[in-house]
């Protein structure tokens, strides 16, 4: 593992997933922000599939992919996104190697 990818805060998570109706998924998605953020999501980005715009990624550093896992894979976790009409969803657990700005 590189110098980089050891520093604290360097784990991120990809997720692909559809959602039934974006409106009421975006509304849980806020109304669950103080629990991402105290279960270690630090930032996070919201994109949408150019051509479905059903398919959302929702990509997030987090303080580690442990508490990445921890509160992905949690029983309230799967519970809010039935609740949202997440389908399908794809987790990617990635360690960053680098960065920059070109």
């Amino acid at each position: 593992m590189t110098e980089q990818a050891s520093k604290p805060h360097n784990s991120f998570v990809l997720i692909i997933h559809e959602v039934a109706d974006y409106a009421k998924w975006k509304t849980i998605f806020e109304d669950a922000a103080e629990i991402r953020r105290q279960a270690g999501e630090i930032e996070y980005q919201l994109l949408a599939d150019e051509a479905y715009n059903c398919r959302v990624v929702h990509f997030s550093r987090w303080t580690s992919l442990a508490a990445a896992r921890a509160f992905f894979e949690s029983p309230e976790l799967i519970e809010i996104r039935r609740m949202a009409g997440v389908r399908a969803p794809d987790f990617i657990y990635l360690n960053q190697l680098e960065a920059g700005t070109l």
